[in-house]
């Protein structure tokens, strides 16, 4: 049943902002595609390029419901009987992929496939297999059967298998009329040319980090003291921000803290190298964390190296840590941050060799050890050059 022609505005319940209001962050992709609604000239194909988190896969989604909203012209309402059902399809779609990537015989999860008017496609091995892009021109050149209008949402449009990428570039190089393309991907270089020059590009900046922390501030979940450390790891995503497990992050974090107080909390003769031992077996014991643990290590580095070259505490990652940081740098000093950072560089390439992480770690220590007793006994001598010089 239609309810009369469309109407430009906005959906507002209970005063709360909802529709393309909702978005958060990268405000000018949103006026870009409400631009194609009021004038009704949407591309046939779309590609959304940006870092991960920032709601791409989000907004393709709200631009699907207000491309077949019965009530709003230039966005959607979310209660009509179109965007009602647009919801039910992408909830029908996300149980079938989930069923068919439980599936243990990969050639299994394609059988049977097919699409809604509103279809997410996406990879259900480690691409998005032929037989998914097959099935997506089979759809694309059909008339929708309950929406306005078709659109066909490929996630991870990077992850299209080799062997379907000439047919996914049929469907673009002679688009459909009644179905819109959009294509998600972090990287747009990781497409090919023929392929995104068929695309009308959308870029995805990373969210501002105050935007971030006024989520956060609407998120009972997150301690107000916390909320600039998990804001600041972000690294501009939204979806990271909500999802991000802090005390994880901390327990993850706890041996590296351990590791750089016992060699630079003590006098430069005498590490405390228990904890330190404590520490590397700690770092070491979960290979399957390794990989996390050596990041937060790398992070750690990199503030310290930021805190040398006299950056503002603002650009340190580690935020709830400044204090901590600002008394390790001194002791380490270019020399050593840089040895550091070679240090976790060549752990990393142990660890894709299986080699033992521990007694790498160790050997970093042991290095870090000896340049910081070097700059130790540098500083001691600097009173004593200044006074010959004097005399």
């Amino acid at each position: 049943m239609e309810h009369g022609p469309p109407q430009m505005g906005l959906p507002g319940i209970g005063g709360k902002a909802g529709g393309f209001d909702s978005f958060v962050g990268n405000a000018q992709a949103v006026a870009v595609l409400r631009n194609f609604l009021v004038t009704r000239n949407v591309p046939h194909a779309l590609l959304f390029a940006g870092p991960d988190g920032v709601g791409k896969k989000t907004l393709a989604i709200m631009f699907a419901k207000a491309l077949n909203c019965d009530q709003l012209r230039d966005n959607f309402c979310g209660a009509c009987a179109r965007c009602r059902r647009a919801q039910e399809m992408l909830d029908a779609a996300r149980q079938d992929h989930e069923a068919r990537r439980s599936l243990k015989d990969p050639a299994k999860r394609t059988e049977g496939l097919t699409y809604f008017d509103l279809e997410l496609v996406e990879p259900l091995t480690r691409h998005i297999l032929i037989e998914q892009i097959r099935e997506l021109r089979n759809v694309a050149y059909t008339f929708p059967f309950e929406l306005r209008r078709r659109v066909l949402i490929i996630d991870q449009a990077q992850a299209v298998h080799w062997q379907a990428i000439d047919l996914l570039l049929k469907v673009l190089e002679e688009p459909p009329e009644t179905t819109t393309l959009i294509l998600i991907c972090p990287n747009r270089g990781e497409l090919r040319v023929t392929i995104r020059s068929r695309c009308h590009a959308i870029r995805f900046s990373p969210v501002d980090e105050s935007v971030i922390l006024r989520v956060l501030a609407e998120d009972s979940t997150v301690a107000r003291a916390q909320q600039p450390l998990v804001a600041r790891l972000a690294a501009g995503s939204v979806g990271r921000a909500k999802g991000f497990h802090l005390e994880e992050f901390q327990r993850k974090r706890r041996p590296w803290l351990d590791f750089f107080s016992s060699l630079l909390d003590q006098p430069a003769a005498s590490p405390n190298w228990k904890l330190l031992f404590d520490a590397t077996r700690s770092l070491t014991e979960n290979r399957a964390e390794f990989q996390e643990a050596l990041t937060i290590g790398y992070t750690l580095a990199s503030d310290m190296l930021r805190l040398t070259e006299g950056s503002p505490d603002s650009e340190v990652i580690n935020v709830d840590m400044v204090a901590h940081l600002k008394r390790w740098a001194p002791r380490l000093q270019l020399k050593g941050i840089e040895a550091l950072t070679r240090g976790l560089d060549e752990v990393y390439r142990f660890y894709s060799r299986n080699v033992n992480l521990q007694l790498s770690l160790d050997a970093l220590a042991v290095e870090l050890q000896s340049i910081v007793g070097q700059v130790m006994r540098n500083s001691a001598r600097l009173p004593q050059d200044f006074a010959a010089k004097d005399r």
